[in-house]
């Protein structure tokens, strides 16, 4: 086997994937929004909850929809916003510790009001089955607040309405000092008529997270149901409803960095949804079995939900605090989780310690580096030997050009007399990618990196590089378009990668060394949009790489020459 070939094809492979999904991002397009009613269930075994098309409202902008609406104030440590009384939804939330870019002050606002631009707002409330008509409250219903008239993680709050048919609907809302909000919703019933109601809840939004979509990271809905983690795109959903029914688990719809999430009541069967329609998604449950009214009685029932930044310790203590199946997945750690997972927390610690993430990006390169170092030695030692033998072969190969059994049984003696195998050179590199990747995959999802410097012009280690070599770093007072900026640390790493490919055998043949060749500037524009601190790796990487790679050029000598 030519393992030149099958270097160049994953190579190439991977410039495919990368350049596809850093360019051809599909656009997003903008579509009407629906009103939703609640309607009843399917069959009383599997309800669900279902929309009907209703007159298209007028949207209107975010400040005048929270200024016109009655509102409850939220605040903690985390999150600043408010309540609307209206449909008693969650839909005003911003993060009070995050910025939108890092040269503003103006804060990452998350939740939006129904008919906002960005309308992305949390729902929940009970549904009847399709035999009753019962006076139910929904998305236009006007609560009323008792006691409290601001939640804060030391004041919870309850809400209230009553259907003028002998129902009390309450909602007792808490908050947590992160990013949890413990709604408790009951019914009273003070008529002399039984009821049958299912709690549900739901997540609405409109439109589709901003920025570049790429294929190593996942935006759109998940859920855990069971055991089992289900990811869908929005543009899945699309085409295709996707519902699924557990006992256990969560659900909810992720961005990058943020997330919003509802988990029904423990020991209840649900049944849950993704599902899209007029450019508006929603993802949502509803319980299977009927909660039983009788007259003189009350129901209740428990749900916790999240409209989180995802910060790694956070979402790992909900995990195990509240008991959530797999409520860590909410972060992205991809196919190699066991890897990533635990290099986010050796990087953690050092940022902690050295107070510079970009700091830490460096050390764990180095320790990467020196667990693979028996590994790399053996890898290089091989590579420098065919290096030194190339000018052997290549009098072979014109000695033998007409022959190629004898060239064939020639090489093989070269390879025996110097003790060179020319595979050994490529497995110690296969070994070493899961890890690459892992650490790549951890720079790029995890929410810490954000906004962090490094030193001199990298201000934000998730953001690319904001120079760029044609105004000459700054030094020309000209601001280059967006496919022009290919700053300092994206040189760096091409020049890096360059000297390292002169470092390891040419290839024999004269096209495969061409493309070779070309490789470096063309993975330098490649990753030049790529958030710095993953330059800063791979740049680092590839200095190391290279100081232990000429130490072994240095000292590899063969017997033919």
């Amino acid at each position: 086997m030519d393992t030149r070939n099958v270097l160049l094809a994953v190579i190439l492979s991977t410039i495919v994937l990368v350049f596809w999904a850093v360019f051809f991002e599909p656009p997003v397009t903008e579509q009407n929004t629906i009103e939703k009613t609640i309607t009843s269930s399917e069959d009383s075994s599997s309800p669900s909850i279902s929309d009907e098309e209703k007159e298209i409202k007028k949207e209107a902008s975010r400040d005048s929809i929270i200024d016109s609406t009655k509102r409850v104030k939220i605040e903690n440590n985390n999150i600043i916003g408010s309540i609307s009384l209206k449909g008693a939804i969650i839909d005003d939330v911003t993060f009070k510790n995050y910025k939108e870019k890092l040269d503003s002050k103006k804060q990452v606002t998350f939740l939006n009001p129904k008919n906002s631009t960005n309308e992305y707002y949390i729902e929940t409330g009970w549904a009847s089955s399709g035999n009753e008509k019962t006076n139910l409250p929904v998305i236009d219903t006007l609560w009323k607040i008792k006691g409290n008239s601001k939640l804060t993680s030391q004041s919870p709050i309850t809400l209230e309405w009553e259907n003028n048919d002998g129902l009390i609907f309450t909602k007792k809302i808490e908050l947590d000092d992160k990013f949890l909000f413990k709604i408790t919703q009951s019914i009273k019933n003070t008529s002399n008529k039984s009821f049958q109601f299912y709690p549900y809840a739901q997540i609405s939004r409109k439109g589709k997270p901003e920025g570049r979509q790429i294929y190593i990271l996942h935006e759109g809905f998940l859920g855990v149901f069971g055991e089992e983690l289900k990811e869908k795109n929005l543009d899945d959903v699309e085409k295709e409803k996707f519902s699924i029914n557990s006992s256990s688990g969560w659900l909810g719809i992720t961005d990058k960095y943020w997330l919003t999430a509802i988990v029904p009541e423990k020991g209840k069967d649900f049944k849950a949804e993704f599902l899209s329609k007029a450019g508006k998604y929603r993802a949502n449950f509803i319980i299977k079995e009927a909660s039983i009214l009788n007259p003189g009685s009350v129901i209740s029932n428990n749900i916790n939900t999240f409209v989180a930044a995802k910060e790694v310790s956070v979402i790992d203590n909900y995990a195990l605090d509240l008991g959530i199946e797999k409520f860590d997945l909410a972060i992205d750690w991809g196919w190699f989780y066991f890897f990533t997972k635990p290099l986010f927390f050796i990087i953690d610690y050092f940022f902690k310690l050295t107070g510079n993430f970009g700091v830490a990006i460096v050390i764990i390169t180095a320790l990467i580096r020196l667990v693979f170092f028996p590994l790399a030695n053996y890898s290089f030692k091989s590579m420098a030997k065919m290096k030194v033998l190339q000018p052997e072969m290549i009098r072979l190969k014109e000695l033998h050009k007409g022959d190629k059994v004898k060239l064939q049984q020639e090489m093989m003696a070269l390879y025996k007399r110097e003790k060179v195998n020319p595979v050994s050179g490529c497995l110690p590199v296969l070994i070493q990618i899961p890890f690459f990747f892992a650490i790549y995959k951890m720079l790029y999802v995890t929410l810490e990196m954000r906004h962090q410097p490094f030193f001199g012009w990298i201000k934000d280690l998730s953001d690319r590089d904001p120079t760029s070599i044609f105004n000459l770093f700054g030094l020309i007072p000209w601001d280059p378009p967006t496919f022009l900026m290919i700053g300092a640390w994206p040189i760096l790493m091409g020049i890096s990668m360059f000297i390292q490919q002169k470092l390891n055998p040419t290839p024999p043949d004269p096209i495969q060394a061409k493309i070779f060749m070309f490789f470096p500037i063309f993975l330098t524009i490649i990753l030049a949009p790529f958030p710095s601190g993953l330059v800063v790796y791979w740049t680092v990487n590839n200095i190391l790489t290279i100081a232990q790679q000429w130490v072994i050029m240095r000292g590899t000598k063969v017997k033919t020459v």
